[in-house]
């Protein structure tokens, strides 16, 4: 079992969303592990943040360069770093890590970078990535003013690529937001995957404590 996280956009709580996925599915018993095939900007020892939390959060014991077969140092497009790396991301590369996790996994989480339709190299994009996966696909909505065009936009490039949405999570990012409940409720009324949990805006929020608030029983096989 295995679902590829992506978001409306970057910086609304996909890393946070996987790690509570991992989390919720491990409290079931299942042995987890996170993934982020390509990952930007990067510490001093070359290692990315969100890749740790997501190592930190899998029970299953793999290397840092499984889970992240992509890692640059600086944060801008995954394709603008590869290029500057003088590196081609291979998607053959990153299937092959993916397959590896899987073999040793109940459960794989893989989160994406940036948007759904983010460009990799010059031909193929974080959208060409889930297709090739062929996985079902969790949204992260980050909720903020333009949350709903860019949830239904993100939605319909997902059915659009033949692939299924299984399921969106509600991650308040503005503490400020005016009404947060009737934005929720627009798009429940407009996405045809299941709400699997709101997000309430937290100054710091733990993956654990996310995990409480999530509904895997809604989640939607392909």
């Amino acid at each position: 079992m295995s679902y590829f996280v992506t978001g409306t956009d970057t910086g609304v709580g996909k890393t946070l969303i996987s790690c509570a996925l991992l989390h919720a599915f491990a409290a079931q018993g299942q042995r987890v592990v996170g993934m982020k095939p390509v990952a930007v900007g990067c510490d001093d020892d070359g290692h990315n943040q969100d890749v740790r939390q997501l190592q930190a959060a899998s029970n299953v014991l793999v290397s840092y360069g499984q889970i992240n077969p992509y890692s640059f140092l600086n944060a801008v497009a995954p394709h603008i770093a590869a290029q500057n790396a003088g590196v081609r991301i291979d998607f053959a590369r990153i299937l092959t890590s993916y397959h590896e996790l899987a073999s040793q996994a109940d459960v794989v989480i893989i989160e994406g970078a940036g948007g759904f339709r983010v460009p990799l190299n010059n031909n193929q994009d974080i959208a060409d990535l889930a297709l090739q996966l062929g996985l079902p696909v969790i949204l992260v909505v980050g909720m903020r003013l333009g949350c709903l065009n860019h949830a239904l936009l993100t939605a319909s490039a997902i059915e659009t690529c033949g692939l299924k949405c299984a399921g969106w999570v509600a991650n308040v990012l503005d503490a400020e937001m005016l009404a947060v409940q009737a934005n929720i409720v627009a798009l429940q009324q407009r996405l045809a995957a299941p709400l699997l949990g709101v997000v309430p805006w937290q100054p710091q929020p733990d993956a654990k404590m996310v995990a409480l608030q999530l509904k895997l029983e809604l989640l939607e096989e392909t």
